[in-house]
């Protein structure tokens, strides 16, 4: 029985979960953008958004403190250690920028505190978008998707618009009773 198990298991022990998650993480950082199976990609959202709000947190503290509060920047970095521990050792990660160039220098863990955090800095989460492919991979015929982040300041665009609330009825008033002979 699978009672109280939360998540799916992909036919793979814990470690190697783990580490699918930590290099599907790794890569959506990276390249903001990347296509996997729709179950994958769904696993995987709230993952990074994890990830992102620990970045997020980071970015609000630091711009919160007055500069050189040492406090503030000891919190932050306890965010970002504990971004370290869930990615995985961070040597050899390299950017990719938009033209597939190696960004010298720089990590996924810096993009993500430097660039990713302050970008959704007002956002209150939904940092992700799965869109689902009309193919489906060859070979296994596996649906695909495409996870993506959303641009700064970008709306996730709903199809069914919420209606708003109906009225609460109100009484009737009672009838007026009839005349007896």
């Amino acid at each position: 029985m699978r009672h109280r198990q939360s998540g799916k298991h992909f036919n793979r022990s814990p470690a190697h979960r783990e580490a699918l998650f930590r290099n599907l993480s790794r890569s959506l950082i990276t390249h903001e953008r990347i296509v996997t199976t729709l179950a994958k990609a769904k696993a995987l959202r709230p993952y990074v958004e994890k990830l992102i709000t620990m970045a997020k947190k980071a970015a609000v503290i630091v711009a919160a403190a007055p500069e050189g509060d040492k406090v503030a920047r000891a919190k932050a970095l306890h965010l970002r250690r504990q971004a370290m521990a869930v990615l995985g050792p961070t040597h050899g990660t390299a950017v990719v920028d938009k033209k597939d160039e190696v960004v010298e220098g720089d990590t996924i863990l810096k993009k993500l505190f430097r660039d990713i955090g302050p970008r959704y800095k007002e956002r209150p989460g939904g940092y992700t978008r799965i869109i689902k492919q009309h193919y489906r991979r060859l070979g296994d015929g596996g649906h695909t998707a495409v996870i993506e982040l959303l641009k700064e300041g970008e709306k996730k665009v709903q199809l069914n618009a919420r209606k708003p609330a109906a009225p609460a009825p109100t009484p009737a008033a009672p009838a007026p009773a009839a005349p007896t002979a």
